[in-house]
């Protein structure tokens, strides 16, 4: 049996892989699939592929490309979940910020530099018509260092996914004053391409199974309940997110990479662009 390691955050779009495995649909498939949470994030799962302790990552669209145009020997081979990142702007809750411009001077927590909570506070900034070079910004690695960031007042707000930070800010640590989606689909699936060249069969196995469980994830009888109790949201807010949720079958198509590596050019997250052939080809 080839045993194949996958990375990815610990949040509910990543359920379907875990029903997988749990279902054992991979081992009949003579796959041992070993799955690793990644609570820190992109810049986390881009070194994880860059070093190779992982050889498939569920990641983020804008880091995975801003990272394989840095030289990152990967291959985005699927997109994962279509529809765009929600990424709710959050301060402390006893803070006196109260919109999304009375950060416009204030530091933001960000996981490390080159994951998505930091490319988004650049995207956010570009929105509000901030000077991107005037960002500030105090490194916390994962969403529990981002809550004793802002309590401690080392930062002044956090970008992280809507959904995954509710029950914080239902909790009254975060208030969340404004929203960020991403302008392009959420999550991609990348591999090592030492890995993809050896193992393309595999790979297209492990896509197959997958595909089969997010076309279908929606209609698993409860699943709002099982989201609901496995990742400690509230049941409304889980139905929600699914009701906003779109999952990919289908690979990255040209049009929609050069669109995301312009606009990562146009924020000078990128230097070097780098051909679709390289990156998802």
């Amino acid at each position: 049996m080839g045993t194949i390691k996958i990375a990815g955050v610990p949040e509910h779009f990543n359920l379907p892989w875990h029903l997988c495995i749990e279902n054992k649909k991979l081992e009949k498939e003579n796959i041992n699939l070993i799955w690793t949470d990644v609570p820190e994030g992109t810049g986390k799962l881009c070194q994880m592929l860059r070093n190779g302790e992982t050889d498939i990552a569920v990641i983020l669209t804008e880091g995975i490309i801003k990272d394989i145009a840095a030289g990152n020997e990967s291959t985005i081979v699927q997109v994962y979940v279509k529809s765009p990142l929600i990424w709710g702007i959050h301060v402390a809750a006893d803070s006196n910020y109260n919109s999304i411009q009375d950060v416009k001077n204030g530091k933001a927590a960000i996981s490390r530099y080159g994951s998505g909570s930091h490319l988004m506070a650049i995207v956010n900034a570009k929105y509000q018509g901030w000077e991107i070079s005037a960002l500030k910004f105090e490194t916390v690695n994962t969403l529990d260092g981002a809550v004793k960031a802002l309590t401690e007042k080392e930062a002044d707000y956090f970008m992280w996914e809507r959904f995954m930070t509710k029950p914080i800010v239902d909790k009254g640590v975060f208030r969340r004053i404004g929203d960020c989606p991403t302008p392009w689909p959420s999550f991609v699936i990348a591999v090592r391409n030492e890995f993809l060249n050896a193992n393309k069969e595999t790979v297209g196995t492990v896509l197959d199974v997958i595909n089969q469980m997010t076309s279908t994830f929606k209609e698993i009888p409860d699943i709002d309940k099982m989201l609901s109790e496995r990742y400690g949201q509230k049941r409304e807010d889980i139905k929600e997110w699914l009701s906003l949720t779109q999952w990919s079958q289908q690979k990255l198509d040209e049009h929609t990479f050069n669109n995301v590596q312009e606009q990562l050019s146009e924020l000078g997250i990128i230097e070097h662009k780098t051909s679709f052939e390289i990156a998802a080809g």
